[in-house]
């Protein structure tokens, strides 16, 4: 049986990712979260026996410590982090304590025999972009902000550990993800929410920002194959769509999809952390995948119709 630790498992990737791994009775899957964003109500359907949550803050070394001696896990999903654009600005010192989760995880990890480390690394990482797409190698990283800053730390915290301990790793970096169990601090589930309340869609400057969207299911099977398949050790994958959307075009989607009497207001530009364009060069993901991405409003109407829509 596989040994599976998820950090950050009661997030909307993190519980997503659970919900699959656990599909296999050769996994056992633990769940850690601080709860700080996380949710009870995203974990796993209590009808499957090969899991369990504790409640844990990986960012102490003495709470998760105990945890990942006790199980001696095969792989770690790293996934705990603060999370959500107004959060991490308003926020920065609570950001920067997360670098003392990858210490206290990557050291537990060599001292426990892990095989390989799965870390959630971030778009936010290149900043605004010098080149569209934009590419695991060729890419400069160059965003100052807080967030993106130390998820560059831990990027280079997998690669040092692997240079002078052997530690297998996979960086992920993450585009926007959308899905049903997402909380509304991101824009796609901000605005589902608004438009099924009929509600004012507020949108930061004119709308004109370029955005892609990439459906839970296609970050989650892309994630499974890396695994299962063991590709991409100690390499970078941009998971993500590729199919460019303005935040004025997609209000203006999800208002259509959802039938719903909502105005569009524009708001003053924030002054940072809003990048003008981000999209992903996700070749080596669809290699992972070896089909099509789904297509935005198919994915909008994934989560439209699903019974697991939290918002």
């Amino acid at each position: 049986m596989a040994k599976i630790l998820i950090t950050g498992g009661a997030g909307f990737i993190g519980s997503s990712l659970a919900d699959r791994l656990i599909q296999n009775p050769d996994n056992y899957v633990v769940l850690v979260d601080n709860l700080l964003t996380g949710d009870l109500k995203k974990l796993p359907n209590a009808t499957y026996k090969n899991w369990r949550f504790i409640k844990c803050d990986v960012n102490h070394y003495h709470d998760i410590a105990p945890v990942m001696t006790s199980f001696s896990f095969d792989y770690v999903f790293h996934y705990a982090a603060v999370v959500g654009v107004k959060r991490t600005l308003e926020n920065p010192v609570m950001v920067l304590k997360d670098i003392e989760g990858f210490k206290n995880v990557l050291d537990l990890c060599k001292n426990t025999g892990v095989k390989r480390i799965f870390f959630s690394s971030s778009s936010e990482v290149y900043g605004e972009p010098v080149e569209l797409p934009q590419n695991e190698h060729t890419t400069p990283l160059n965003s100052r902000l807080p967030y993106a800053v130390v998820k560059n730390v831990g990027e280079s915290f997998c690669r040092s550990y692997q240079t002078e301990y052997g530690l297998d790793f996979t960086i992920l970096r993450f585009f926007n993800t959308y899905g049903e169990k997402q909380s509304t601090d991101f824009v796609m589930s901000k605005f589902l929410k608004a438009a099924l309340h009929h509600q004012d869609i507020t949108i930061y400057g004119d709308g004109l920002q370029t955005r892609t969207f990439c459906y839970i299911e296609d970050n989650i099977e892309a994630t499974m194959q890396a695994l299962e398949n063991q590709l991409f050790i100690n390499d970078v994958v941009n998971i993500g769509n590729d199919q460019l959307i303005t935040i004025l075009d997609l209000a203006q989607t999800i208002i259509r999809l959802t039938n719903s009497k909502s105005q569009i207001v524009h708001l003053p530009p924030l002054s940072e952390g809003d990048m003008t364009r981000r999209q992903p060069d996700i070749g080596k993901m669809k290699q992972l995948l070896h089909r099509e991405l789904i297509p935005l409003e198919e994915g909008i109407k994934k989560i439209l119709n699903s019974r697991l829509y939290f918002l």
